[in-house]
């Protein structure tokens, strides 16, 4: 596929003359249009196309119904089908009125091509400039962050459906890589009665007996199949097939291999208590997404997949229009801003994973917000995202952290029960702290404890009473 950069055709005339009469008052694929199309190019995607071959629809169109598509929370066959019978739209993509579109699978191939070219922030980008020279963001003024989840799209799976799942996608994977070595590998009828269907497409056996049987078979079957793969006899290519790898480190999270006292081999559950399980952000969750992970939010919010953290400015009222605002009585200042107001837009969008606290988000966010030349005189934030290190370093360079300082989440602040850590005075320079029985530390010690620098402070233990 080759690209021709040519950028949103001109709307046609009758087009227009059509679209007009049916939205007299406008609609929001017209106004994006009339506004914004010159954000919708083609010359920022030419990286990602070829220079021979048949030449593919316009990147910019694509660019511009994947934005109306999420605008209006459509599908990709919805969107597809908007851009045939939707006026509007026709409009906005610059078609006639009989044009018949384009098959909805364009959508995520587009997509894809982005994201594998590393271009899904280019139209973003675009508009941010756009937003930039027509005077409605700017450095300065204030700015906010916040998270929310992304719940990934793959199916939720519990531990015993995630291994069975994960060797019947590592057996799709090999036969069709390598059929004729999987047939002398693996015994097809049975693991084909097993792993046919989808592991979560039927009812798991209602006993807890019956399913650790079936937890211990799929371990079995995946140690098997992953012994059958890195045998010295076959071949070296098969370990680098992605399914593969993914079912071997599901087995080694999720099982544990022990040889009993009659020599025999048992494979087994892993037991958090016992065995010990990998820590969350380690965890795979599905074989299908193996950056999704589970995580939590408060006490009720519980989802499987990633987090996206937005900036937006909430400035909306420009520097000239404070100004003239000290001068001029209140009602004309207050009238004048709801007219030359700037509008909250959105400056920054960071995803990470689920796993990821806030606080690791601070500096990458800001330092995006600096690269643009769009720094904030006011970051306004919640308690997940400061640090005294963060908020001084923002301070050195001009910008101002409103937020509260980091609640306590021991489980003495939790409780309300002993001594929190707001109830020591901690002596940095002298390195003692001060207990609320007014004892002093004794000892002072840095660590590293769960990959983080923490300090370990002792006290001195009471002599126990003489018994006379």
């Amino acid at each position: 596929m080759s690209l021709r950069p040519m950028g949103l055709p001109p709307v046609p005339e009758q087009t227009v003359r059509v679209a007009r009469a049916a939205f007299p008052q406008g609609s929001l694929a017209i106004r994006v249009r009339d506004r914004l199309g010159e954000v919708f190019t083609d010359e920022p995607f030419a990286e990602a196309f070829g220079v021979r071959g048949a030449p593919g629809l316009s990147p910019g169109m694509l660019s511009l119904v994947t934005v109306l598509q999420f605008a209006e929370n459509l599908t990709d066959r919805q969107a597809a089908a908007m851009a045939i019978r939707a006026i509007d739209w026709k409009y906005a993509l610059g078609l006639e009125l009989t044009d018949t579109g384009f098959d909805h699978s364009v959508l995520p191939r587009f997509r894809a091509r982005l994201v594998g070219n590393g271009m899904e922030r280019v139209v973003f980008d675009r508009l941010l400039e756009y937003c930039v020279d027509a005077g409605l963001v700017a450095a300065g003024g204030k700015q906010r962050t916040d998270s929310t989840h992304v719940v990934s799209a793959v199916r939720d799976l519990n531990r015993l459906e995630l291994a069975g799942e994960s060797v019947r996608a590592a057996l799709e994977a090999l036969s069709v890589a390598a059929p004729d070595w999987l047939a002398r590998a693996v015994d097809v009828p049975e693991f084909a009665h097993r792993y046919g269907p989808r592991v979560d497409s039927w009812k798991l056996p209602g006993s807890k007996v019956k399913r650790d049987q079936l937890s211990q078979v799929y371990g079995q079957d995946a140690l098997r199949l992953c012994r059958a793969v890195w045998s010295p006899d076959a071949p070296a290519w098969l370990r680098e097939i992605g399914a593969v790898d993914i079912m071997r480190q599901v087995l080694v999270q999720t099982y544990t291999v022990r040889t009993s006292s009659r020599g025999k081999e048992v494979v087994s559950k892993r037991e958090a208590d016992e065995d010990g399980v990998p820590p969350g952000h380690l965890r795979l969750a599905s074989p299908y997404d193996t950056d999704a992970r589970w995580s939590a939010k408060g006490d009720d919010l519980f989802w499987l997949g990633y987090k996206v953290h937005l900036t937006e400015s909430c400035d909306n009222t420009p520097p000239e229009a404070e100004a003239e605002a000290e001068a001029e009585a209140e009602a004309e200042a207050e009238a004048e801003a709801e007219v030359r107001g700037r509008p909250n837009l959105i400056t920054d969008v960071t995803t990470t994973l689920s796993t990821v606290p806030d606080v690791k988000a601070t500096a990458p966010i800001q330092q995006q917000l600096a690269d643009r030349g769009l720094p904030p005189a006011e970051h306004y934030l919640d308690s997940g995202y400061p640090s005294a290190e963060l908020i001084e370093t923002a301070r050195s360079r001009g910008t101002v952290m409103v937020t509260p300082v980091l609640l306590d989440r021991s489980a003495q602040a939790k409780s309300h029960a002993g001594y929190d850590k707001s109830a020591f005075r901690i002596d940095w320079k002298a390195r003692r702290v001060r207990c609320p029985q007014g004892n002093t530390s004794t000892g002072w010690h840095p660590v590293r404890q769960r990959e983080r620098d923490a300090i370990v402070v002792e006290f001195a233990k009471p002599r126990s009473a003489e018994v006379v």
